[in-house]
């Protein structure tokens, strides 16, 4: 959401009852959404504008009201991450990994859905490997049940590295973040899974602010109080009915 070209909003929230914690099933929605103001809603703009021409066909007539003077610059430095089906590259996934690569002290990731590719898989093991401290926390409770069991499954092969996870249990988890080191922190619409990476528009803003990456870490950490941690002890002790609902879920993780 962009206003009058000098506000703009994204993150988890979607507009439904459920996202003011109104779905009784799944209580209490745990979110992250950010307010950006400077030049960076510029890039919000932008974003919507393109969006607005491969839905339509045809481009929407710039104005110069859609981007005016910036009187609020801000002192962070943001970054807006877009990516969709109509480009060939993965922009947000490229993020990730950036992300990732960079760390020297920790990865704290929140997300509701948790299925990436071999890629993403693979940058995780190697950081945690290395000796990073990576966390990730997802929910407990699912709102898609295929995808949930595929996110359990794919955190599994991830335990052995070290890396550890997390499942949420004061409602439901919906915030799709990542910190690094207490510095960087990015937050958006785009969840760690392919349709994500592929299939869906999505944008993020990734903030190169102290400030903002240790609030953000911060958070991490109280949401982590409402938590159980899910052990490999815990993995290879599912049962034989969920192990083989894991299994038939992430047959189809290249469009979940």
């Amino acid at each position: 959401m962009v206003v009058d070209g000098r506000v703009g909003y994204l993150g988890g929230y979607n507009v439904g009852d459920e996202y003011l914690g109104k779905n009784e099933r799944v209580g209490r929605w745990r979110d992250t959404h950010l307010r950006v103001e400077g030049p960076a809603v510029f890039d919000l703009q932008a974003r919507f504008l393109l969006d607005w021409d491969f839905t339509l066909g045809r481009p929407l007539e710039i104005e110069a009201r859609f981007f005016p003077k910036q009187e609020h610059p801000g002192d962070g430095a943001v970054q807006i991450v877009s990516g969709g089906p109509d480009r060939r590259q993965s922009r947000v996934k490229e993020a990730y990994l950036k992300l990732i690569s960079s760390a020297k002290r920790s990865i704290y990731i929140q997300t509701p859905y948790f299925v990436p590719d071999e890629s993403v898989m693979d940058a995780l093991r190697v950081a945690a490997l290395s000796g990073v401290d990576v966390k990730i926390m997802m929910p407990r409770l699912p709102d898609h049940p295929l995808v949930h069991w595929a996110s359990i499954d794919y955190l599994g092969d991830l335990l052995p590295s070290g890396v550890r996870a997390f499942l949420y249990q004061d409602g439901f988890l919906h915030a799709k973040t990542i910190v690094v080191d207490g510095a960087v922190a990015s937050v958006g619409s785009a969840n760690w899974d392919i349709r994500s990476f592929n299939l869906n528009f999505e944008t993020n803003a990734i903030m190169y602010c102290r400030k903002v990456a240790v609030r953000q870490e911060e958070a991490f950490f109280r949401d982590l109080m409402s938590c159980r941690e899910w052990t490999l002890d815990d993995h290879l002790s599912r049962s034989p009915w969920l192990k083989a609902k894991c299994t038939f879920s992430r047959m189809f993780s290249w469009i979940l």
